[in-house]
């Protein structure tokens, strides 16, 4: 917090000092002003934003954790989708939403899929990985306590490897606004891309910074949501990590 106070701090008194205009480098007192003189349009802009990255993302996390098992229980899967998986994310997303224009249009729904299209490979790779690494101990434990194999994969080892899943998700939330954000630059009605782009043609630089602070704060909120999840589910860090703690 002292780090962020410093920043703007430095920030403002370089703007002022320096005699910028505010086309050039928009001061942060500037970029508050911006922000509650625009809120009537900035905040439902910020909200579509915000429907269409977090759904995105909550769609992520299901398929992601359901296809990281998946690919984790069949090998044959494993040889033939993770390829594809790990292809999608390396396609510029300038050349795929022009595709999602046209079969969604200019709706929210075209942007979720963005949104979780983007957002699922690092949750797939972590969940696999995490489950690899779990201890074989593990699993002998509870089958020879009469467990199905399935039983001791969805309460055992998902739970063992809760940690590596939560590190990807966490890797997605920081993405998906920015992503959602940019999907809706390249074709939308409304939403935060449409603010920065009319932001941009008329060269109000306090607007650009406006929009990306409430892109900074839905993401910082995201990422709080997934860190009180994983406490919640898993306990602080460190509390379960412990390899002879009783995890039955």
């Amino acid at each position: 917090m002292v780090t962020v106070v410093v920043i703007l701090v430095v920030w403002q008194l370089a703007v002022m000092w320096g005699h910028l205009p505010s086309t050039v480098l928009a001061s942060p007192t500037d970029v508050v002003a911006a922000i509650v003189r625009t809120w009537p349009s900035l905040g439902p802009a910020t909200w579509t934003t915000l429907v269409e990255g977090f759904f995105g993302f909550l769609v992520a996390v299901v398929l992601g954790v359901l296809c990281g098992v998946w690919l984790y229980s069949s090998r044959t899967a494993n040889a033939a989708v993770y390829p594809l998986v790990a292809a999608a994310q390396t396609l510029p997303l300038i050349t795929v939403a022009p595709l999602f224009l046209i079969w969604f249009g200019f709706e929210p729904a075209g942007k979720v899929v963005i949104v979780a299209i983007f957002a699922i490979f690092p949750i797939v790779v972590q969940t696999v990985r995490g489950l690899k690494a779990v201890p074989q101990y593990y699993a002998d434990v509870a089958l020879t306590c009469g467990a199905s194999r399935a039983w001791t994969l969805w309460h055992v080892k998902l739970r063992v490897a809760g940690r590596e899943i939560f590190g990807g998700i966490r890797v997605s939330a920081a993405y998906v606004f920015a992503t959602a954000a940019t999907a809706e630059y390249l074709g939308a009605r409304k939403g935060l891309g449409i603010w920065l782009q009319a932001a941009y043609n008329s060269f109000r630089t306090p607007l650009i910074f406006a929009a990306t602070v409430m892109i900074v704060l839905m993401t910082a909120v995201l990422l709080g949501l997934v860190q009180l999840c994983e406490r919640v589910l898993l306990g602080r860090p460190g509390e379960n990590d412990d390899p002879d703690a009783d995890q039955f």
